[in-house]
């Protein structure tokens, strides 16, 4: 009888994936979910340009994405005053992380993170064979020194850093960004991960030359501009680190609406300020829902806040397991102390009401658990 040949990692990897979608769990509960806010998806969705440029362009769904994303990175260089051999289109942020880590882990390769921070990141690490160093948050914020000391420590290839953090919201000054790709061990490169840049403040955005040698920022049009469901994703650094992308990266990965509703994002930026404004309001609303229940939030440069419930990880998860029940989608951090809160997204008003009257039903729950 003949059977797949796994390779040797394959068959160590566990088969569980770093999230569980609300679709899977709609289907487990038999019912849909009355507010999405758990994926960090832009809920308002994008502006109305985008969506007129995706029913316009349509009728060309028949053709693959143009190989290069040619259009899309001249319009990115123009947009952030650099070159297109600076850039590189893909898949989301979590393609492009999958493609680094392709090309720079393989077995016995040391790679750091923080204990708790986005797992997609460490998927693909363990995919290639990696080995992870993790260090643990300071306040809610991730810990550059402690990075950086590990990274001394283990030799590490990588070091990924997410500002705005995920799945806490705080964030950093860019001045810190620029001290740590300042103070990188020979041979590492920081991986910055941007996804939420586009919601923080003027000041975490940190002054970098494009050719730094040991930095690669990773952004998205998933958040900001309201096209999580395309998958568009870019990354930006020095030329030679770019080209590397071109050895192994799927050429036809890109939908070809994708990249036109990118672009048509891009152009509009009024629109963009307009999901700013609305993600703002949203943050406040959903503040006073927590201190109306005896609750407080995190501060958050990004589309949620983290709700700190007050007690452990036990608690926080019986919170959230009843606003599931009550058909509230939200995510909550995997490790303690930060799994005390509980995550939710912005999104419109009517989501925003289903929240407050959830809540404290969940919290009463949650305290006769």
């Amino acid at each position: 009888m003949t059977h797949p040949r796994y390779t040797a990692l394959a068959q160590t990897l566990p088969t569980s994936v770093p999230f569980v979608g609300p679709e899977a769990q709609e289907r487990a509960r038999g019912a849909q979910f009355e507010a999405r806010l758990g994926a960090n998806e832009n809920g308002f969705g994008p502006s109305a340009s985008v969506l007129n440029a995706i029913k316009d362009s349509a009728d060309q769904a028949w053709m693959y994405g143009e190989p290069e994303s040619h259009d899309l990175r001249a319009a990115l260089g123009v947009h952030h005053e650099i070159g297109l051999e600076n850039i590189v289109v893909g898949e989301g942020i979590d393609g492009l992380l999958g493609y680094l880590v392709r090309f720079m882990v393989t077995d016995g390769d040391h790679v750091v993170t923080s204990e708790g921070a986005y797992p997609t990141f460490n998927y693909h690490v363990a995919g290639f064979g990696g080995t992870l160093h993790k260090v643990p948050y300071k306040g809610d914020y991730e810990n550059p020194d402690a990075l950086l000391a590990k990274a001394r420590e283990s030799d590490a290839k990588l070091i990924y850093l997410a500002n705005p953090d995920n799945p806490m919201g705080t964030w950093h000054e860019g001045s810190v960004i620029e001290d740590m790709a300042d103070n990188l061990p020979k041979g590492c490169l920081l991986v910055l991960d941007e996804a939420y840049i586009d919601l923080a403040p003027q000041s975490a955005v940190p002054n970098l030359a494009i050719d730094h040698p040991g930095v690669i920022r990773m952004r998205t049009f998933s958040k900001g501009y309201g096209l999580a469901g395309m998958r568009v994703g870019y990354a930006m650094g020095a030329p030679e680190l770019i080209r590397a992308f071109e050895k192994i990266r799927n050429h036809f990965g890109m939908n070809r609406l994708a990249q036109l509703a990118a672009l048509a994002a891009l152009r509009d930026q009024a629109g963009l300020r307009d999901i700013q404004q609305q993600v703002e309001a949203s943050k406040e609303r959903i503040a006073a829902i927590a201190e109306e229940n005896g609750l407080s939030v995190l501060p958050s440069a990004t589309n949620f806040v983290a709700v700190d419930c007050g007690k452990d990880g036990d608690f926080a998860r019986a919170v959230l397991a009843s606003l599931i029940e009550q058909g509230v989608f939200v995510r909550m951090p995997f490790v303690a102390p930060q799994d005390r809160c509980i995550r939710i997204s912005c999104g419109p008003d009517v989501e925003m009401d289903l929240v407050s009257t959830a809540l404290p039903k969940a919290l009463i729950a949650a305290q006769n658990a």
